[in-house]
């Protein structure tokens, strides 16, 4: 028996990861192995549950098994163990990886695409936190539907839960109408509280929505934890493409990788007759893309149901799960997931 485990160990370090080109054995990602009269049983263990080839894989699995002599049929448990980020994170211990999402200029939908994409994280079984830096404008507590101040448990911050994800903002803590008028220092201490002065726990995935720019609170993130890599925001016409420029440039100065860019608002889609209009021009932010040699994570229609569901504190990955928007942001996710933990593990 313990032959026919060997082999069965053997035919499935053939399966590859697809990014990682390595074989799912020598990656762990294969565990428990157990044969019962030609009935072989074992867990897949993929690093995110946001896999975009998970079905493929576990197929995989399943040919390579039933190619051994003596097996005849195959029970695979899936699951998943999102890897942690290289270098470790002294300040945030339980989080695995924190991701920034960042845009050159305001009004390209930074925080709706965060939102969704925390959202999107947290169906797939992603533990997921949400962190809105732009301490002078808050939208988050709005787009996820939430606006009540967090608790304090031995002096520290418990975040609101909204949608499955964790989240701390500026908005709780103030009211809708009251500006918060800082200069940088106070705002650069608020990020800081945020980070350490709240009560995060175990985490797959801290998104930061970034403020628009390349100012304080930017950097000082850059310094104060090891981010996994950046999501950079833009819209396809020629203004936000160059902004978007100066946020790629100053990522890499700080020397955190991007994961790519997403191109929100790539053309609207007609609700009443389906009809699809570039309005803001086309294909800017897959050429960026192709430009600096990092992917196009994902390209977001422009479907009045974005704005309906953020306004109604539903993100549309939740409010209209079917819909054209729900299903980029959810590849979208998956795309943002893989490349967090490629990051990892090479």
């Amino acid at each position: 028996m313990s032959d026919l485990v060997e082999r069965l160990r053997t035919a499935l370090a053939t399966v590859q990861d697809p990014d990682l080109k390595r074989d799912l054995v020598a990656l762990n990602m294969v565990r428990d192995l157990v044969v019962v009269d030609g009935v072989a049983t074992f867990k897949l263990v993929l690093t995110t549950g946001a896999c975009p080839v998970k079905k493929e894989l576990e197929a995989q699995c399943r040919a390579a098994a039933l190619s051994v002599a003596g097996i005849t049929s195959a029970e695979i448990a899936v699951s998943a163990e999102v890897p942690r980020s290289l270098g470790g994170n002294d300040v945030l211990p339980g989080v695995r990886h924190i991701i920034g999402v960042g845009s050159g200029k305001g009004g390209v939908g930074k925080s709706t695409v965060t939102a969704n994409l925390a959202c999107a994280l947290a169906k797939a079984g992603a533990r997921v936190g949400l962190l809105d830096a732009d301490i002078h404008g808050p939208s988050i507590p709005t787009m996820m539907g939430v606006r009540q101040e967090p608790f304090v448990i031995n002096k520290k911050l418990v975040p609101v839960e909204s949608h499955g994800v964790k989240i701390i903002s500026m908005g709780f803590l103030v009211e809708p109408d009251q500006a918060v008028i800082w200069r940088g220092p106070m705002v650069v201490g608020a990020l800081r509280q945020f980070l350490t002065d709240v009560e995060w726990g175990e985490l797959d995935y801290l998104l930061v929505d970034l403020p628009p720019g390349t100012g304080d609170i930017q950097l000082t993130l850059a310094q104060t934890v090891p981010l996994a890599g950046a999501v950079i925001v833009t819209t396809p016409q020629t203004v936000a493409l160059q902004d978007a420029r100066r946020s790629v440039a100053m990522f890499a100065k700080v020397e955190v990788e991007i994961f790519g860019i997403v191109e929100n608002m790539s053309r609207f889609v007609c609700p009443q007759c389906g009809h699809v209009e570039p309005i803001f021009a086309e294909g800017g932010g897959e050429a960026y893309a192709a430009e600096l040699g990092v992917p196009l994570l994902g390209s977001i229609p422009l479907e009045p149901s974005i704005r309906v569901a953020g306004d109604a504190g539903k993100p549309v990955v939740i409010a209209h799960p079917d819909s054209h928007s729900a299903h980029a942001f959810t590849a979208l996710a998956e795309k943002v997931a893989q490349r967090a933990s490629i990051a990892a593990l090479t």
